[in-house]
Order: C-alpha cells, then structure tokens, then sequence
C-alpha cells in the first residue's frame, strides 16, 4: 500500500487536468465513432441518373419549416451532418435552400465532411416556374441559392401551373392552370443532359400522370416523392412505381406534425403506440421501420438532436408479421389536399390531383 502524506499542488493540478483532458478527448473520440457508425449503417438505394445507377440514402432530412429561422435551419443541417444524416431535401418553395448551402459551407469548413460529394442534396420545381421555358431558370437560381454546382435530384412539386410571380395563400382560383407535362418534362430532361441534376423526379404524382410521361420521356423520372406513413399507405402507388424502376419516396412519414398540413394521427394511434411498447421503440422508429420494409425512402424532419439520433436507429431490428399484418389494417387517411391548403375555392385542377394522389 502506498501512502502520501506530502504533496506538490502544480502537480496534482497538471494530473487533474490531464485526466479531464483525456476525458474529453475519449468523449469526442466517442461520438465520432457512434457517428461514423450511423453513417456507415444507414442503407441505401438505387436510382437511375446522368452517371448510370445512382446511391441515394433511404433516410433523408427534410427542410420544410415556416415557423424556423435561416440560422436554426443551419444549425440543425449541422447537427444532422454530425449524428450521419447525408441527404437534405429542400425547396424553392420552402426558402431553405440558402441555410442548406450554408450549411454545407460551413459543414466542409469544419471538416465535418471531406467532400460536397459525400451528401446528396434534392430540391423542387415550384409551380410557378412550370413551363418549358422557366425550369432552366429555375434550377439555375436554386444553384445559386445553394451555393452549388449541381444537385443530386430534381423533382416537380406539384402537377399543376401557378400564374403569380410571389406565392401567397390562398392561391385565387384564376391563377391556377393545367400544366404541360410534355413540355415540362422535357425541360427537366434539358437540366439533366445540362449535367445541372445528376437525376430528374416528380412528386405528388399519380399512377396515371407518371404513365402519361413514361409515354413519351426520353429519361423517365428516378423518384416519386409523396405523403406516405402506416395511416395512408400508398400501396398501389408504390406497386406501380416498383413495377416502372422508380423510387418512391414518403414525406410526411410521421404526420408532419407541428406544420399547418400536418397532423398528430401517426403518433396518436393506438397500434402503432402498442408495437412500440412491445419492442421497447418509440412510434416514430416503429412507423420509419415500416417505411423502410415497404422498399421506400422517406424524409422526416425533426430539428431536435435526440430525435434526430432515434430516427436513425431503425436498422438494425425488424416488425414481425403480425406487426406488419395490424398496421396493414389500420383505417386509411390522406391529409395534405390542395383544396383549402392552397386554394378555398374548388377547381378542376387541383380536385383531380387531390382524387388522385
């Protein structure tokens, strides 16, 4: 046994110091390794693009905000970036697009990651700019917002026209328009061949208006992105886009709850609150994992670090079929429609979207 009955402060101090010294740097050393980790485990998927076949990340963050500020939208991109987030999706519409390249800036500044490369990086089209001759234009002013080169994927918001330069709610009646898909698409087809986008999507298609530009498309759309969770489950949609070697990719995989086209019913649902109970998750993991059984990707947006973390940790457990069969059984229900989010007032174009999708 050794005892001391004398010692040198300074001494104890520089041991003191040392040993928080090497606590944190064990610490950081942790995280970087719990993220390489999640980085490592998140799955990808195949789509088609200028480049052949194509990775893109099963989880991507979503950016969708009115209520968050430019600066907690980058910050939150950061912390995404730390915990293994590497897709962002964002839009013209949304007005993320400028935290999302700062975010990026600042994410390669700190070597959180070594190359622009290393993430995947969506935006839209947005229904003003959907004619043949604006969508170049578009594009190429969501570049500069960016602050990129090229994003990895294109995709039209919504299938229909908008005739107003500033979007403002509620849309009046006469500003809304059928779009040419045609011509459009072709557009699309411009900025990929342009090497602008290494791929080229739609979202909130249908069956019968994906089909009608697979008739005449000369690259056919990589993605479908639409709202999809266990409470509306999109089932035909996702044979059709399997079937036609497109990606569907779900939004709103949790409700989208705290958004005005939001809603709590996922969360809220007694089967999925008891499979989660049963495995020990919580019913975002449970509803996430679904997705992710169901062949799709999705985007879910939480700003809040933890969740950020639970989100991810999906992959290495399973739903039994039981589980799976008691979700299957849920009563179905679309939220997110045009009329009375967009407009107040029926019309044609925007009702056969919403019967449709």
């Amino acid at each position: 046994m050794l005892v001391i009955t004398t010692f040198d402060t300074a001494t104890v101090y520089k041991t003191e110091k040392s040993l928080r010294e090497a606590i944190k740097e064990a610490m950081k050393l942790e995280g970087r390794l719990l993220n390489t980790y999640l980085i490592n485990m998140i799955p990808e998927m195949m789509i088609s693009s200028s480049d052949g076949p194509r990775p893109i990340p099963v989880i991507g963050m979503g950016t969708a905000t009115l209520t968050a500020g430019s600066d907690e939208v980058k910050a939150a991109i950061l912390e995404a970036i730390k915990v293994g987030y590497r897709h962002f999706d964002t839009a013209a519409f949304y007005q993320t697009e400028n935290s999302v390249g700062e975010a990026i800036k600042e994410a390669l500044r700190q070597g959180l990651i070594k190359s622009r490369t290393e993430l995947f990086i969506t935006t839209k089209l947005w229904c003003n700019s959907a004619e043949r001759h604006l969508v170049l234009p578009a594009l190429k002013e969501s570049l500069r917002n960016l602050g990129l080169e090229y994003v990895d994927l294109y995709l039209i918001h919504w299938p229909l026209k908008l005739n107003q330069e500033q979007y403002k709610l509620p849309v009046p009646k006469e500003c809304v328009a059928a779009i040419d898909i045609k011509g459009v698409w072709e557009a699309m087809e411009d900025c990929q061949d342009l090497k602008l986008t290494k791929s080229i999507g739609v979202s909130n298609f249908s069956c019968r208006r994906i089909q009608e530009i697979l008739s005449f498309a000369r690259i056919p759309p990589s993605v479908n992105q639409v709202e999809m969770n266990p409470l509306w489950q999109q089932n035909e949609l996702n044979r059709f886009c399997k079937a036609n070697s497109i990606l569907l990719t779900a939004y709103s995989p949790l409700g989208g709850y705290g958004n005005p086209w939001g809603h709590n019913r996922v969360m809220e649902s007694d089967v999925l609150q008891q499979i989660a109970m049963s495995k020990g998750k919580t019913i975002a993991q449970v509803s996430l994992r679904w997705l992710y059984e169901q062949g799709v990707s999705f985007v879910v947006k939480s700003f809040n670090m933890e969740r950020m973390k639970q989100n991810l940790d999906i992959f290495d457990w399973s739903l039994s079929q039981e589980e799976l069969n008691k979700i299957s059984r849920i009563p179905q229900r679309k939220n997110l429609y045009l009329v009375g989010m967009m407009v107040k007032e029926h019309n044609d174009v925007m009702d056969e979207i919403d019967a449709e999708i």
